[in-house]
């Protein structure tokens, strides 16, 4: 493959700063739908609990976010402060987060942007890559969080198009 151009990198970046912003909202609104006392629920013994995953989410999104930046990713452990005891918690923290570490990569450079960023040995790619990247991680977990909600006894939001329980509320 090619090394990837300038320009190429400028649209990739307006592309995936487009579609995470639109994905933020709807993964809040997964995350939102937690019931706050049901953060422990776990579909199975092996499962991460509620909160858990969806800590795992918000936390990729902040270290992929954060890699793409500096265009070196810091794989130190970042633990659920102790100060989010529920979903309303996290979301609150992702929506703040998504916030302050979104705005600077609107003017990154097309050096930085087509950089090539490691990832554990495993990939190494022009940091703007791990938009998608990140992207397709936090879709995939919001997937298995969604499918969370109702045995927690929530509803499940509208994620593309409406949800049985969006649907049913707007028709009340």
């Amino acid at each position: 493959m090619p090394p990837i151009q300038p320009d190429q990198a400028q649209f990739l970046l307006q592309l995936a700063l487009r579609t995470l912003k639109n994905e933020h909202a709807t993964t809040r609104r997964v995350i939102e739908a937690i019931p706050v006392d049901r953060g422990d629920y776990k579909p199975d013994e092996v499962s991460k609990t509620a909160l858990e995953l969806a800590w795992h989410i918000v936390a990729t999104e902040r270290r992929f976010l954060d890699a793409v930046a500096a265009g070196q990713f810091d794989f130190t452990p970042s633990p659920m402060p102790d100060s989010l005891k529920n979903s309303s918690d996290v979301a609150a923290w992702y929506g703040q987060m998504f916030a302050e570490k979104i705005a600077p990569l609107e003017s990154l450079s097309p050096d930085q942007l087509t950089k090539i960023v490691d990832f554990r040995g495993r990939f190494q790619l022009p940091a703007v890559m791990y938009l998608q990247f990140l992207g397709s991680h936090s879709i995939h977990h919001r997937g298995q969080l969604s499918t969370y909600l109702r045995p927690m006894g929530s509803k499940v939001p509208a994620i593309y198009g409406e949800s049985y329980d969006s649907a049913k509320a707007q028709k009340a």
